[in-house]
């Protein structure tokens, strides 16, 4: 099994799919293999807290190359990276850039390659909200139709992908696209980080002093369709004061949501929330374990739930993991602060059935590298 492969990572999530892949890598060429993997860091999550933590806690790789594409100026930032991206992709020209979710990290990554020529593979493709206005909708759908290699977390998805002319086998030769279903890595990396993880103590001794050892609330907002419009992130914290009422709320909050929170006269001064600064992986999966209730608009947060057997409430209108509405675990409450209490309350008092599988069986890395390896043996 041999495979030049080069891997484009820039936000959180990515982070925690890739040390899965980064795992497999390792593993696969102690048995003999011959995967060479490469790791571009694109900045687009670009502080310690946001970056180096993960790097360092899920034992990924160090990156290769590390670009510095930072700032509030997204058409800039995104220039940085396909310029960087370019220069390196182009003298590396590895077989296959591999890149993972809906971020403006893998766009980047997938219209550079596929300018360059070389095969792109798309990790959690197929997903839709059908909510253009969100960046990420319009990232995954490029990415998706870029891509040479599409690797589907959900039935769902390769049926989202069916529908725009997606399918496996289309065109011939180099330009066979191939669709495969694989289940979803997260919940690779949750299985294995899952009894790892646990609470600093600086944090844990907050969040007792908090709940005097109750129950909590866990929440997060940071998409750019929350935080932009003052009136839709002032109800969204608003409505999470109101929960508080109820049970007390935990936030790890995103530095781009305190600074649009600051540009628009907004806080989460209430005693019932504890603010915490971005916190690690395994520091938000034990947070995240000890809730019992999740407010999130992250996509990957609501997976994470569902695997960790705690509600969530999504602060969005709409959600690409549809399985999870289906199966009653996952309730979107829209982005008012009413519809979030009364959503918060009826998830509190809801019996979730947690006995379905829709999302593999946690070998998602293995089914990737095999496909990749078996396209490009040399």
């Amino acid at each position: 099994m041999s495979l030049k492969l080069t891997t484009i990572l820039g936000a959180r999530p990515q982070f925690v799919k890739a040390s899965a892949l980064s795992r497999r890598v390792a593993r696969l060429n102690a048995e003999g293999a011959a995967i060479e993997e490469t790791i571009v860091h694109t900045g687009q999550h670009y502080d310690q807290e946001m970056s180096d933590v993960f790097f360092s806690e899920l034992a990924i790789p160090r990156p290769t190359l590390r670009l510095a594409a930072a700032g509030d100026d997204r058409a800039g930032r995104f220039a940085a990276m396909v310029s960087g991206l370019g220069d390196f992709l182009g003298r590396v020209r590895p077989d296959v850039v591999l890149v993972f979710g809906d971020t403006d990290t893998t766009l980047a990554g997938a219209l550079t390659a596929s300018q360059l020529g070389i095969p792109v593979a798309h990790v959690e493709a197929g997903l839709r909200s059908y909510n253009r206005t969100m960046p990420e909708e319009t990232n995954r759908v490029l990415t998706d139709h870029i891509s040479r290699f599409l690797f589907c977390p959900t039935t769902t998805a390769v049926t989202n992908l069916a529908a725009e002319g997606i399918t496996d086998g289309k065109g011939t030769g180099a330009e066979r696209v191939h669709v495969s279903l694989c289940g979803d890595i997260q919940l690779e990396t949750l299985r294995h980080y899952a009894a790892a993880s646990r609470l600093a103590p600086e944090i844990g001794e907050q969040v007792r002093a908090l709940t005097k050892g109750g129950s909590y609330a866990l929440a997060t907002i940071h998409r750019a369709e929350s935080t932009a419009d003052a009136h839709r992130l002032g109800q969204l914290l608003l409505g999470l004061k109101r929960v508080a009422r109820r049970l007390p709320v935990v936030i790890p909050l995103h530095p781009g949501t305190r600074k649009k929170m600051e540009e628009h006269g907004l806080d989460l001064d209430d005693p019932r929330v504890l603010v915490l600064p971005p916190v690690g992986f395994l520091d938000m999966i034990a947070l995240l374990d000890g809730a019992s209730l999740v407010m999130t608009d992250s996509g990957g947060l609501q997976k994470e739930a569902f695997f960790l057997r705690t509600p969530c409430l999504t602060l969005r209108r709409e959600t690409e993991w549809v399985e999870l509405v289906e199966l009653g675990c996952n309730r979107i409450c829209g982005v008012e602060a009413e519809a979030i209490d009364r959503g918060a309350a009826l998830m509190l008092e809801k019996a979730c059935d947690w006995s379905a599988t829709p999302y593999g069986a946690g070998d998602t890395s293995r089914i990737v590298l095999e496909t990749l390896s078996a396209a490009f043996t040399r």
